[in-house]
């Protein structure tokens, strides 16, 4: 299946745009699908301005290319401009591939296209997550993990309302792991139901043959953590806890994921008693610890969760371990998109709240003693960086006044400073 140059859909765009000024005015969801609306409100929520100018500075060359040399997907680019490329640029569109955290690592396809494309910081280095451009299929697909099509005024930064696009996340496909999102934009070709299915097909054909790879080699696939293959455990950022399993993924309430922290963080296990203590500052029996850790147990995979002291059966991989392991190898850029948030931010058990903070003072500080203005801002624009002033004020101390961010980081500084 390829593409071809189409005559835009016979809504115009009006309508789309209509929607999108009645959510900014009256934060009405009329109109508009669910996917999108959602998206609306969590980029208000990270303080995006919709009629603001995007402003970013994209990642140095020389930090482009060692971010594209390590990232697994960098294999698959061969396939993936045999299948969609070509085909794209062909038809005056453009094939962007980002990693998990939504930067730009390759946008490709039509030359004039790419140039206008420029104008809008749609770029290989920079951020195109929602938390930093709003609504955009790259972004939106990676906050949802499933793929999505936007029309034109369904993104919401003005600058971006012209365009269309079409993308899918990319997984690791022994671990379940986002990998990245591979995106399809353009005008209104874009995001036909066309494009949409061959941009998913096409992303069926990269994780086939990451896992045909891993056959042949006999290896497991690269994950972003590059970890053996084994169990990933997921515990960064909002919600529960994840663990990925070959092809299985199981998703965990909360106090569920609080007991699989801890076991994953002692390497001698732990005793009943143990977990009671770390987990609540109230005296509560470890008889019902364990009735709970037998429900736990029972949605694992089998022997994965021993007994006596409780412990893990075969090797499980944090991502907590995994932004520990960047930060003891001094690799602070690595860390930066490891860390996708706070340690079980809903959790107010005790030993998790010390490991919630440790790892995060101990993130920040290695931000700020890096001294580099695109790792603080990618750190501090964040829901969990955004009000952070020392963070701002690093940021705009590095900057220089041409940097295209500079107003932007500055008001951000007055802002915390009027607090």
């Amino acid at each position: 299946m390829g593409l071809s140059r189409s005559h835009p859909p016979q809504d115009d765009g009006h309508g789309a745009e209509q929607a999108r000024e009645a959510f900014l005015e009256q934060r009405t969801a009329e109109r508009v699908r669910p996917e999108v609306y959602q998206s609306w409100l969590r980029s208000l929520s990270d303080g995006l301005d919709p009629e603001a100018e995007l402003r970013q500075e994209p990642l140095a060359d020389d930090a482009l290319r060692t971010l594209r040399e390590q990232h697994p997907l960098a294999a698959s680019m061969p396939l993936i401009r045999s299948l969609l490329t070509q085909s794209a640029a062909e038809a005056g569109l453009l094939v962007a591939v980002s990693d998990a955290a939504g930067r730009l690592l390759w946008v490709e396809g039509d030359n004039a296209l790419r140039s206008r494309a420029e104008g809008m910081l749609f770029l290989p280095g920079a951020d195109w997550a929602e938390q930093a451009v709003g609504t955009n299929a790259p972004g939106t697909s990676l906050a949802i993990d499933r793929a999505v099509r936007i029309h034109r005024a369904e993104h919401l930064a003005r600058q971006v309302t012209s365009w269309s696009c079409s993308a899918a996340p990319i997984h690791d496909p022994d671990t379940g792991a986002m990998l990245g999102a591979l995106d399809l934009t353009g005008a209104d070709d874009a995001a036909t139901p066309q494009s949409f299915a061959l941009v998913g097909a096409t992303v069926a054909a990269v994780e086939a043959q990451l896992r045909i790879a891993r056959l042949t080699s006999g290896m497991a696939s690269h994950d972003l953590a590059g970890a053996a293959a084994g169990h990933r455990l997921t515990l960064l950022g909002g919600g529960g806890a994840t663990l990925s399993s070959g092809d299985s993924v199981r998703r965990f309430g909360l106090r569920h994921s609080e007991i699989l922290l801890l076991l994953s963080e002692s390497a001698d296990g732990m005793t009943a008693d143990q977990l009671a203590v770390a987990l609540s500052d109230e005296d509560r029996p470890s008889v019902t610890l364990r009735a709970e850790i037998s429900r736990l147990r029972a949605s694992l995979p089998a022997r994965l969760l021993l007994s006596r002291p409780y412990r893990f059966g075969s090797d499980v991989r944090s991502d907590v371990a995994e932004v520990r392991e960047h930060l003891d190898r001094g690799r602070v850029g690595a860390a930066v998109v490891a860390y996708r948030g706070p340690v079980l931010p809903d959790s107010e058990a005790p030993a998790v709240i010390q490991i919630r903070e440790q790892l995060h003072t101990r993130m920040r500080n290695s931000v700020l003693k890096h001294g580099d203005s695109d790792l603080l801002l990618r750190f501090a624009d964040t829901a969990f960086g955004r009000d952070d002033l020392q963070l701002w004020e690093a940021a705009e101390a590095l900057m220089g006044p041409r940097s295209p961010r500079s107003d932007t980081v500055s008001a951000r500084v007055s802002r915390l400073r009027g607090r």
